[in-house]
């Protein structure tokens, strides 16, 4: 836990500071910077949905494209003119969005060890995401498409890839014929169901990913593009001349901010930039940086293959193969190495993690040798013994979570975990037949969990809604579920409080509560 905390430089302190601050903002999990990636996938969406209108209307030749989505605007503006408007308002959002979600990731350390993966799969995305949109921009075929035709053949020009140079395509108007046009269009038609065979790689060692936003953050995000698309409709420019240098222009310059980067500098600084700044995210995930750490170890003579952990396993890190024992149709769990986070959600989820089993070393079906569930439950009774009769308030918290160091009170029995998705459910119950008098639980923010799935399990778990459950013995007085991020350790001990307020007013009648817990 101290090296994780230690780890943390100020830039992610600051971030996370942002993060807390926007809660307040975006209540009930609405936080868009904890939903990026979900953000994305909705305005890709929304790309797909108004891009198939535009282009059953779209006039696919050179001489009747600009026409045709002129006339969208000028004569369907509730209709086409809006669904135009809001692909390319889309459009810049999707590239912001994608951009922010790369930030995100970078500043918080996540593109090691098992995110190696999801990180080199993510960073073509943003490269097919720029193909895409500047592709758009040709289709229009107006002043500013015929700009940005010409800028992208003379910085591919640059590049040893064609033999005859492509700028002598957009030498006169008769170079510009339909065959051209049919290829740009299928450019900017290919490229998109690329990026979506992307993203599908992208997402393969994520399990349940989050493709769609909370309901509230979803209507409030579309209903403001959708709202700006109607506000400031988007217009076509006076149509392409290449007998005409385009003067004044309209500027994209989220999308096509490297064709005056190309002017100013020349061709070859702007690739040499590109370059440099795709070869530093391909490489990030090489550089030294997160220690490794021993993954889940799974006891063959424990595992009955259930397949709880499989289902839990928030990477997609556990399969299940033939057990060893040879026995038919008996199976065994198996973690994959390198995908593995070392998270323990699976030890959380395992049946023979029980603190109430009569062995005098607790081995469990699966395990992290790091953070041993026999170990818990051995702290956890030389905590509740040096109590010497008073009832302490039992605290599970998070590694990435609310720090339980900060609950520096005599009353108080704090146990930091890798996630609090470790804790397998009977520990609640454990610990309060063991002479607790209350059990606060810490998660991170279910929308800001370190390792995703952490925060639910649990809560569904203590809901008694996910195997393994809390028994129902467990009176509902005597536990406390709290969401406390990094930072959040005034929250984490205003429930201590609370709990021990409550406790102690029950204290009176004792023999109530112990007689639930039995």
């Amino acid at each position: 836990m101290d090296a994780r905390r230690a780890g943390q430089g100020p830039l992610q302190r600051a971030w996370l500071a942002l993060e807390r601050a926007l809660d307040r903002i975006f209540p009930a999990g609405g936080n868009p910077l904890a939903h990026l990636g979900a953000l994305a996938c909705l305005l890709f969406a929304a790309l797909l949905v108004s891009g198939i209108y535009l282009y059953v209307a779209f006039d696919t030749s050179v001489s009747g494209a600009w026409a045709s989505i002129d006339a969208l605007s000028r004569q369907q503006p509730l209709a086409g003119g809006w669904l135009r408007s809001l692909h390319r308002y889309a459009a810049d959002a999707f590239v912001l969005v994608t951009l922010l979600h790369l930030l995100r990731e970078w500043v918080l350390g996540r593109y090691t060890g098992f995110r190696r993966y999801t990180w080199l799969t993510g960073v073509p995305l943003l490269v097919l995401a720029y193909v895409s949109g500047i592709g758009g921009f040709w289709l229009n075929w107006d002043q500013l498409g015929q700009y940005s035709a010409m800028a992208s053949a003379e910085m591919l020009d640059a590049l040893p890839l064609f033999a005859a140079p492509l700028t002598r395509n957009f030498i006169d108007p008769a170079a510009v014929d339909d065959r051209l046009f049919t290829l740009l269009v299928f450019i900017h038609l290919g490229v998109p169901l690329l990026l979506l065979f992307a993203l599908w790689f992208h997402l393969q060692r994520i399990s349940r990913p989050e493709v769609w936003p909370p309901r509230a953050l979803a209507l409030g995000f579309g209903g403001t593009l959708a709202l700006l698309a109607l506000a400031v409709p988007v217009h076509s420019q006076a149509p392409a001349d290449l007998a005409v240098a385009p003067a004044a222009l309209a500027y994209d310059w989220i999308l096509l901010h490297l064709h005056p980067l190309a002017q100013a500098g020349g061709a070859g600084a702007a690739w040499a930039l590109v370059a440099g700044v795709l070869g530093v995210l391909l490489l990030l995930p090489l550089r030294g940086g997160a220690t490794p750490v021993a993954v889940a170890v799974v006891d063959p003579g424990n595992c009955n293959g259930c397949r709880r952990c499989v289902d839990d396993c928030p990477y997609s890190a556990i399969t299940l193969e033939p057990h060893p024992n040879g026995r038919r149709g008996r199976q065994i769990a198996v973690v994959a190495a390198d995908r593995c986070a070392s998270c323990g959600i699976c030890v959380g989820s395992c049946p023979s993690s029980t603190p109430f089993r009569s062995t005098q070393a607790l081995v469990t079906g699966i395990d992290m040798p790091q953070w041993p569930i026999d170990a818990l439950r051995q702290r956890l009774q030389q905590a509740l013994a040096r109590a010497g009769g008073a009832r302490r308030i039992v605290v599970y918290g998070c590694d990435h979570g609310a720090d339980v160091r900060a609950l520096a009170r005599d009353d108080v029995a704090g146990f930091s975990l890798a996630c609090t998705g470790m804790l397998p459910p009977a520990f609640i119950e454990y610990a309060l037949r063991g002479g607790a008098a209350g059990v606060v639980v810490a998660t991170c923010r279910e929308d800001a969990c370190e390792f995703r799935l952490g925060a639910r399990w649990t809560a569904q778990r203590l809901a008694r809604e996910r195997e393994p459950r809390l028994r129902d013995v467990v009176p509902a007085a005597r536990l406390r579920l709290v969401q406390a991020g990094p930072g959040d350790e005034s929250v984490l001990l205003a429930a201590v409080e609370a709990m021990a307020a409550g406790t102690a007013a029950a204290a009176a009648t004792p023999s109530t509560g112990a007689r639930a817990a039995r």
